[in-house]
């Protein structure tokens, strides 16, 4: 890790951040990728500017990102360490206008991530760790606090949930009417992007269940952070961490707990 500018990959998502806010505070423009997902002038503009940056400081490095995901598995499987990137996730939430979307900044090595950014431009927050570091929050002003979260959700009688926005499901549902017949007390939060990642990471909320689609650059970046606070993102199936450059970049249901 010390080859890496911890900082400039901070400076990095701030910048693709004041990009995105050009965009958002006029009309927007929107397109439909081939899947039904939108797509607009800010998702592209923050692409280029992240890979423009970390091609220059990092020739040698590879990169996935949402934008330029079309990348063989049989290419892929031979990296060690690459770059993993959602230049605005949550692009649903920016059509909305709502502020709860991140640029996303992640690396990988051997199948984990050891660094993550997620940059919320409209509050101006960003959240960031380094593997073996520990995990921060910093302000619109520039401070700086670690986040820790040592309480696991099963140690609590009144748990807070948080879901998607966008895409709570009926087995969602289901896992909360499940902590509810345990007797826990459960408080529902619904927020978009990674920032669900994060708000468990900083105990705001104390777990994140996601049964349903996401891809890797959706939750690298932000289980970085997870993990260096002391709580995890498991795979719901095996229990084991959630792990990247799969052959399918599809991920597995997942809990953050």
């Amino acid at each position: 890790m010390s080859l890496i500018d911890f900082d400039k990959i901070c400076g990095i998502a701030k910048d693709a951040g004041s990009v995105i806010m050009d965009i958002y505070n006029r009309d927007v423009e929107v397109e439909f990728k081939n899947d039904r997902s939108p797509l607009t002038e800010a998702d592209k503009k923050s692409n280029e500017l992240i890979i423009q940056s970390l091609e220059l400081f990092y020739p040698n490095i590879p990169i996935i990102s949402e934008e330029n995901s079309e990348i063989s598995y049989s290419e892929r499987s031979s990296w060690g360490e690459f770059w993993l990137i959602d230049p605005l996730d949550g692009t649903k939430e920016f059509i909305k206008k709502n502020g709860e979307f991140t640029v996303n900044i992640a690396l990988i090595r051997d199948g984990f991530p050891v660094l993550g950014v997620v940059y919320l431009p409209v509050d101006e927050i960003l959240y960031c760790a380094e593997k073996g570091s520990g995990a921060f929050k910093e302000d619109r002003s520039g401070n700086l606090s670690k986040i820790f979260n040592g309480v696991h959700y099963d140690e609590l009688e009144r748990i807070k949930v948080v879901a998607s926005r966008s895409h709570i499901t009926d087995e969602v549902k289901e896992f909360v009417e499940g902590l509810k017949n345990e007797g826990k007390e459960v408080e529902m939060i619904s927020v978009g992007s990674s920032l669900k990642l994060c708000l468990v990471a900083e105990g705001s909320a104390n777990i994140y269940p996601r049964f349903g689609p996401t891809m890797e650059w959706d939750t690298g970046a932000a289980q970085a952070v997870v993990m260096e606070s002391g709580r995890e993102v498991l795979n719901f199936e095996t229990n084991e961490l959630l792990n990247y450059n799969k052959k399918s970049l599809l991920n597995p249901w997942f809990i953050v707990e």
